[in-house]
């Protein structure tokens, strides 16, 4: 199989979130992934408070997963926060969210073609920090981001007592 990333948009929200929800209902540790509801992904994508990106099968035109950054901002629950950043710098901080990839399609690198497509956005945007958390346990994720030259920084609770590794990648 081959697959194009394409840049999703809004009208991409509901069938990214119906991806993550089906994902989340597949995955045997519900601990390990937070699910967006559709409301968050709405948001990210609609209010342009992050980018979304989805991998599409060349022959099907079938969707096979999707991933999105949030772009927080100076908000309170930027990770930079979380590591001590400088409040200058929280503004090029880039949370790499949500990748949800079908199970048909797990095996093919998607997670990290998604990702290096959002990091080549982001790094032409200005933004140096690429952070994002993974369930310790999540060896496949975790290998994944830290294949990709992010580091855990730090672990700690997250997102209402989820134990989470925080990673980091510095674009410089």
């Amino acid at each position: 199989m081959e697959f194009v990333i394409e840049r999703a948009s809004g009208k991409d929200a509901e069938m990214m979130a119906d991806i993550i929800e089906k994902v989340w209902e597949d995955i045997e540790n519900k601990e390990w992934f937070v699910a967006d509801d559709k409301d968050y992904t709405t948001r990210i994508l609609k209010e342009e408070n992050g980018l979304g990106y989805k991998a599409v099968e060349k022959d099907s035109g079938a969707v096979a997963g999707i991933f999105i950054v949030s772009l927080p901002g100076t908000r309170e629950e930027n990770l930079g926060r979380d590591i001590e950043l400088a409040e200058e710098e929280l503004g090029k901080v880039a949370h790499m969210e949500s990748v949800a990839i079908l199970p048909s399609y797990r095996g093919c690198g998607l997670q990290y073609a998604l990702m290096q497509q959002g990091e080549a956005d982001l790094r032409k945007m200005g933004y140096r920090y690429l952070m994002c958390t993974v369930h310790p346990d999540n060896s496949y994720s975790r290998n994944n981001v830290i294949r990709q030259g992010y580091e855990v920084v730090l672990t700690k609770e997250k997102y209402g007592g989820y134990i989470r590794d925080i990673l980091l990648k510095k674009l410089f």
